[in-house]
């Protein structure tokens, strides 16, 4: 997804550009997401409080946030720096600066759309739930930093006021709230049109092809190495999720980018019919309704680069979610999927110049903000790029880490 928009905003600013990717453009964790573009979501993953509750849920298989523990001996330095920004005043930079860089995101999905990028988006809202209603004041904190953005403070409303909104959830539901300016897209179309669009402004598309490493000398990469040869260029963007930190390596630098796996099933069943996406608050669960199907969404699983499918992680996945729904999903038709999203120790993506490098680039380390934030990143990163500066880019410096004790 970022690559993508990254390609379109460049190639809109006259450059020639070319996307590598090793397998179908949109085929990792942009495929089989829930596909909000949520604003409101701008908080980063460690939030004040999160180090000591992620304890509690590590050796919980059914746990929003789960860590295998055979994976642990490596992932320590990393959690260690994620349980550092677990506090209020990182959380508040990092809601402020995300925010900021959210403030043209629906304006620019909006431009896309009227230049032909054709995708299935919807724009009907987001739908907050608790199964316990004393939960949903909590979440209401982040809209006071908000108001920049034009949100106002929802109303907080009772479960039967939910239910008249949206029959299809369950008596368990108690409260809630509506956020309307939100939107979601079916992400696998989204990535297809932005993959047709591109194509059709002259960007060229290279699929299957690897990268080895690169070629060139002290701070300035003249070539890739590829599967399929050298590719010359006089900038790079490294735009692979969760998989940029072994591309830097390659170029003996260091990215601390961790994979952050999440589950989805997908089910097209005519018994419920959901008239909007819903964000199961205490689960941590995304439902996202699309054109002939519904995609359940959620999880957090740290357990290294790897796409196994855990069957106990999606059976909990199940069960959660049955608890908010009136309907049972029809999960026998369900098609399963896991991707592999990037994340960074302070949960903020990771965009501007490579530590080391002056001709190659970053932008990674999104999240569950990858759809939201793709092309406000695109346009920030296509400004570095050009040589103009940003006050909101410092925020997202990969250098930040190298700089932190």
């Amino acid at each position: 997804m970022i690559g993508l928009a990254a390609a379109y905003a460049f190639r809109h600013r006259q450059h020639t550009v070319t996307v590598i990717d090793r397998g179908p453009p949109g085929g990792e964790c942009s495929r089989g997401n829930a596909g909000w573009v949520v604003p409101f979501l701008s908080g980063p993953l460690p939030a004040p409080g999160l180090g000591l509750r992620s304890l509690g849920w590590m050796l919980r298989r059914d746990s929003p946030l789960h860590v295998d523990l055979r994976a642990l001996p490596g992932l320590a330095p990393w959690l260690w720096r994620f349980w550092r920004h677990c506090n209020a005043r990182d959380y508040a930079h990092g809601l402020e600066a995300v925010a900021t860089l959210n403030g043209a995101t629906m304006r620019l999905f909006d431009a896309w759309a009227a230049d032909g990028v054709a995708f299935e988006m919807h724009q009907s809202g987001l739908l907050v739930v608790f199964l316990d209603r004393a939960h949903a004041p909590e979440a209401m904190v982040d809209f006071a930093a908000l108001e920049d953005l034009g949100y106002a403070v929802p109303k907080l409303l009772t479960g039967d006021a939910l239910r008249a909104i949206e029959p299809d959830l369950s008596e368990q539901v108690t409260g809630g709230f509506l956020v309307e300016s939100e939107r979601h897209v079916r992400p696998e179309s989204l990535t297809a049109g932005l993959a047709r669009r591109v194509e059709e402004l002259g960007v060229t598309v290279r699929s299957g092809v690897g990268v080895l490493g690169a070629v060139g000398g002290g701070r300035v990469i003249r070539a890739l190495r590829t599967s399929e040869g050298e590719l010359a260029a006089d900038r790079f963007l490294i735009a692979a999720g969760a998989w940029s930190g072994r591309l830097a390596a390659t170029m003996g630098a260091a990215l601390p980018v961790e994979a952050g796996k999440g589950y989805s099933i997908t089910v097209a069943d005519p018994a419920l019919s959901l008239r909007r996406p819903l964000y199961f608050g205490e689960a941590k669960i995304g439902v996202s309704p699309f054109r002939n199907s519904v995609r359940v969404a959620g999880t957090m699983e740290l357990s290294g680069m790897n796409t196994r499918l855990h069957v106990r992680r999606l059976a909990a996945l199940r069960r959660s979610a049955e608890r908010y729904l009136r309907v049972r999903p029809a999960w026998e038709r369900g098609e399963e999927w896991v991707g592999l999203r990037a994340i960074t120790p302070d949960g903020l993506p990771l965009i501007g110049r490579l530590p080391g490098y002056d001709n190659v680039y970053v932008a990674t380390g999104h999240g569950m903000l990858g759809v939201t934030l793709a092309p406000a990143t695109a346009e920030l990163v296509a400004d570095l790029m050009d040589g103009c500066t940003d006050d909101v880019a410092a925020s997202f410096d990969p250098a930040r880490f190298a700089r932190r004790t």
